[in-house]
């Protein structure tokens, strides 16, 4: 990651955004609605689209000039200095069955690059943020990532087995090798690693508002976040992603999955 200062105006807008969709999304929880299929056979609800839509108004409201990518609306201005990186509801069939797994995800490119992020689940009142220069928080107190260094002693996640198709063999070695793994939860995961509760999570599959907020929360607890090549993720990654606690763990893991076909 760059060395790119993060304003307190960036960061007080980044809770905003996380206050309106947390707002929004509790108006809709365990409430009737409609599940429509997208084209990719994933859920959406009005819960999601209004989430966003709140977020955008408010972005444009008092930053006109940055760009943004979201989930349900598409993308504006995305060639700007700041672009915005918005999921509303990060795992809406947790969502659509009442269990507070789902987060909203918002994070902030800088030419390009993660730099700041926000893990936000509005039920339970969970709240990451983080990036460069801003050290990782979970409501208000910092967090840093575990201190286990051996893969026997990890814990390791992902939302489902079922997402995994070119790695599949290798994490099936892995969970063998760890002391034990945990599924679902999406983003979640990722907070999970920032504040030390789970050590390592291997995912494939994931689009820009997946990881562009996870990235700077992991890394501002002092974990790794990359992607299969060691690679920092930014705009344009191929959404393979390994995020470890620390660096050492993050090694260890790292050459079984660059060995995997591109």
């Amino acid at each position: 990651m760059n060395q790119t200062p993060i304003s307190q105006d960036l960061i007080q807008l980044a809770h905003e955004l996380a206050d309106i969709s947390g707002q929004t999304i509790r108006g809709y929880y365990r409430h009737e609605f409609a599940i429509v299929s997208k084209d990719d056979d994933s859920p959406v609800t009005i819960a999601d689209r209004e989430a966003e839509r709140v977020m955008r108004e408010r972005i444009r409201a008092a930053r006109p000039n940055d760009g943004i990518i979201g989930e349900e609306h598409g993308e504006e201005n995305v060639d700007a200095e700041w672009v915005w990186v918005l999921d509303p509801i990060d795992g809406t069939k947790s969502f659509t069955v009442g269990r507070p797994l789902f987060v909203t995800l918002i994070g902030l490119l800088h030419f390009g690059r993660p730099v700041l992020g926000v893990i936000n689940q509005p039920i339970v009142n969970d709240r990451w943020i983080g990036g460069v220069g801003v050290p990782t928080t979970l409501n208000g107190r910092p967090v840093q990532g575990s201190d286990i260094r051996e893969v026997s002693a990890a814990r390791i996640g992902t939302t489902g087995p079922e997402h995994l198709q070119t790695c599949a063999q290798v994490f099936a070695e892995l969970v063998k090798a760890c002391r034990y793994p945990v599924y679902g939860g999406d983003g979640y995961l990722y907070g999970q690693v920032a504040a030390g509760w789970l050590d390592v999570v291997v995912e494939e599959g994931l689009k820009l508002h997946d990881f562009a907020a996870l990235a700077p929360v992991v890394i501002g607890a002092g974990g790794a976040m990359t992607d299969w090549q060691g690679e920092p993720l930014r705009l344009g990654s191929a959404g393979r992603v390994l995020a470890a606690a620390n660096a050492d763990l993050h090694a260890q893991v790292l050459p079984a999955l660059r060995s995997l076909p591109v």
